[in-house]
């Protein structure tokens, strides 16, 4: 099929940090519903691969593009490819984001630096780019976190640089009036990926899972299945909200 071809059948979504976790989860559901993807990752190679491979041995299409988000370089670099690839993008997936814990008094620079860098910097460079970019009728979907309704110790830095994300959300959605663009975020309570549940004893995570009245963790296709639904057609009078995933925390 050639570029031209395809950009008639298929429109095009960005997702970042998309090599594993609810990244993976979302451009694999986002390919299923007809999308090509471009899989963003800042390290290894190889698991972004693989979920290229794996979309197109189920008959979609997606390439892997290599990029520091916290570099606004890199990020025009991405987009830059993507248009040469495509000819543009419809959809950008803001996933991609660290979370280190620890008190505010116990916080070092390099800790708070690192966040507001990838989660807040790394975000707003996408945005900046999307919003010369995108194509009419594109969406954008950023990622919050319940935790900034939770107000949970040891989240200070983290939630700060989600709550400013989902202020820049609303704010968007009002720049870009007239351009036919949604802009709307979702904030995801406890997901069971490597990151979440990596170093908690198993009687922690049973805890958290027990917090919400559905009295499970959320996984990552259930946050896959909000983002389709803010990146397609039925969300379309959705706009400049943030929609908490968590099933009843909060």
């Amino acid at each position: 099929m050639n570029t031209q071809t395809q950009q008639q059948t298929s429109k095009v979504a960005l997702v970042t940090g998309a090599s594993r976790g609810i990244g993976q989860a979302i451009a694999e559901r986002l390919a299923r519903d007809g999308y090509t993807l471009i899989v963003n990752y800042s390290g290894d190679a190889a698991p972004a691969e693989a979920l290229v491979r794996k979309i197109e041995q189920a008959g979609g299409r997606a390439i892997a593009a290599k990029a520091d988000i916290s570099d606004a370089a890199s990020v025009r670099r991405m987009f830059d490819a993507a248009e040469s690839a495509f000819g543009g993008i419809d959809v950008l997936v803001n996933n991609a984001g660290i979370m280190q814990l620890a008190n505010i008094a116990d916080t070092d620079d390099d800790s708070f630096d690192r966040q507001i860098a990838v989660n807040l910097k790394g975000t707003f460079n996408t945005l900046r780019e999307a919003a010369k970019r995108l194509r009419s009728g594109g969406r954008i979907v950023n990622f919050s976190t319940s935790v900034v309704g939770l107000l949970m110790p040891t989240y200070g830095v983290y939630a700060a640089t989600k709550a400013a994300v989902e202020t820049m959300t609303s704010i968007l959605a009002k720049e870009l009036r007239g351009r036919n663009i949604t802009v709307n975020a979702v904030a995801p309570g406890p997901t069971a990926t490597d990151l979440f549940l990596k170093g908690k004893p198993q009687e922690v995570v049973d805890r958290m899972a027990k917090m919400a009245p559905l009295e499970r963790l959320g996984q990552p296709g259930d946050i896959a299945d909000v983002v389709a639904f803010l990146a397609g057609p039925d969300a379309s009078w959705v706009n400049g909200q943030t929609l908490r995933a968590n099933g009843g925390i909060v």
